[in-house]
């Protein structure tokens, strides 16, 4: 069976009258079943366990999307013993075979996206189309990633030696842990998840606990796709309780990992210390956080320019780990960038996801409430406050876009990672102060240069210390097979998603060398 080459998926126009029907229909159709229970998956039996999860709609916090089980150690015991049983299965089934089983889950996600935007809308607080960008992207990993495993399997190019049969090829690892974030609660865990399974290992997978109904949906579709049981084990639970448990276990061969930057080095502390029994040296992938910068220059499109930086900084509320959360302004341009960027600001609409109208949604939980309002809050003391920076008075966690100025470089919210809506403008003198600004951070995420100069757009390419650099557009947006994703320096292993290079985080080489002659 020929596969057709890897296309991006389009995300949907919600200004087709038909697209907006289809998501209030799916909307209301979603809403009869908030509430239910979903229970652990391990080797491809249904746990029910005494505590659960509560995930709560951010938008209203007292109604309940969904009632999750919760893995305590002993569930982990099991879903990594069923995890090897299953890998060593899996492991011999022909990657075309694994890759179809990816390919099948993309249909059912196009089957399912109306449904699964209005789960992402109800848990994670999504607007419409930040909602649908995420199904789109999900989709798009299990095509890309399913490509990719076929072209993996060849044999590796080696050099013929006259008297050897000489072959290299790839093989998996064994059974590893999925840690995925809450802010792309089916793309990320998506990604994450079918890389590993595609390249034939087996995963436990720990949802985020704000967003675990979407992970147990992911599981459903995997299973409806035809992913054998025990490749694919569901474990939901506290951090605190199992997260260091999953980590350490001896039987645990890999850790992929997404979220902040403490939890990854932690998690990156913890596997590097070989536990007893413990056979080989565990791969840790740690994607983490960013400061990311837009850096705009007196010669920019400045229209282009503050259309850009709104989008970056306040789209999904600024929950993104590729978020502007700096705007870096040559001096001659500054107060006019910065008007215009206000003025779109005040323009968003604050609201509740479901309605389609509303531009801004809540965020998270409470705990990031309280943690935006404290940045919030230095800002006020030691910056200029032009926007923003106040609770709404609604029920849900509702926040204000907040746009500070006269941003001092190397203070608190010029170096630290807010993971909300707010966005400090940086004065700089010229252009090469402005990406001394950039640079001076622990992150190295995302970046972007608005200039209309191509030494400076050269430079840029070579200076600025990102993993990903974007001219004349948004610091956000990256597209599967496009743009391969990951971030420099304190922003995580760089294992570049959406490349032709990360399955082989979940792969390793084997050399075989025959010897033809006597």
């Amino acid at each position: 069976m020929s596969v057709k080459p890897y296309q991006h998926e389009a995300v949907l126009d919600f200004g087709v009258p038909a697209h907006r029907a289809a998501m209030k229909t799916a909307l209301g159709e979603v809403r009869q079943r908030l509430g239910r229970y979903y229970p652990l998956v391990v080797g491809g039996k249904r746990i029910a366990t005494d505590e659960e999860i509560l995930s709560t709609n951010p938008s209203q916090p007292d109604e309940v999307v969904g009632r999750v089980g919760k893995a305590e150690p002993q569930h982990i015991d099991r879903a990594l013993d069923a995890g090897w049983e299953a890998y060593h299965r899996w492991r011999r089934v022909a990657p075309s075979e694994r890759a179809r089983v990816l390919y099948r889950a993309a249909a059912l996600m196009r089957q399912r996206r109306f449904e699964l935007d209005a789960w992402e809308i109800l848990e994670a607080g999504k607007p419409w189309a930040e909602a649908d960008a995420d199904v789109a992207e999900a989709i798009d990993f299990l095509e890309y990633y399913g490509r990719q495993m076929e072209r993996l399997a060849h044999p590796v190019e080696l050099v013929p030696l006259p008297d050897e049969d000489d072959v290299a090829f790839y093989q998996p690892l064994g059974v590893g842990v999925i840690i995925p974030p809450w802010n792309f609660p089916l793309a990320i865990l998506t990604g994450m998840a079918s890389a590993a399974i595609v390249a034939g290992n087996a995963v436990l997978l720990k949802p985020a606990s704000p967003t675990p109904v979407l992970g147990a949906l992911f599981v459903e579709i995997m299973e409806a796709a035809g992913l054998p049981p025990g490749v694919l084990n569901f474990v939901p639970g506290d951090g605190g309780r199992i997260g260091d448990y999953l980590v350490q276990h001896p039987h645990t061969r890999f850790i992929s990992f997404t979220g902040s930057r403490d939890v990854g080095l932690r998690i990156n502390r913890l596997a590097a210390e070989p536990q007893p029994g413990q056979r080989w040296i565990k791969r840790v992938v740690a994607e983490m956080g960013g400061k990311d910068a837009i850096i705009v220059d007196e010669t920019a499109n400045l229209e282009a320019a503050a259309q850009g930086i709104v989008v970056s900084a306040f789209g999904f509320q600024g929950q993104k780990c590729s978020a502007c959360s700096r705007a870096i302004v040559v001096e001659s341009v500054y107060d006019q960038v910065l008007a215009r960027v206000r003025e779109l600001t005040e323009a968003l609409r604050i609201g509740p996801p479901e309605d389609g109208e509303n531009q801004l949604g809540p965020v998270i939980d409470h705990r990031a409430l309280d943690k935006i309002l404290g940045y919030i809050s230095w800002g006020k003391q030691h910056a200029t406050l032009v926007t923003g920076g106040r609770r709404v008075e609604r029920p849900g966690y509702f926040l204000e876009p907040t746009i500070f100025s006269d941003v001092a470089p190397g203070s608190k919210i010029e170096q630290e990672e807010i993971f909300g809506p707010v966005l400090a403008f940086i004065r700089v003198r010229d252009f090469d102060e402005a990406l001394a600004v950039a640079n001076d951070t622990d992150y190295g995420l995302t970046g972007s240069v608005y200039s209309a100069r191509r030494d400076r757009i050269q430079r840029a390419a070579l200076e600025f210390e990102v993993g990903n650099l974007y001219i004349n557009r948004q610091c956000t947006g990256a597209i599967v097979g496009a743009h391969p994703f990951g971030g420099f320096n304190m922003s995580g292993t760089d294992a570049k998603t959406g490349s032709p290079d990360y399955l082989l985080q979940y792969l390793q080489m084997k050399a075989v060398a025959e010897r033809l002659s006597p």
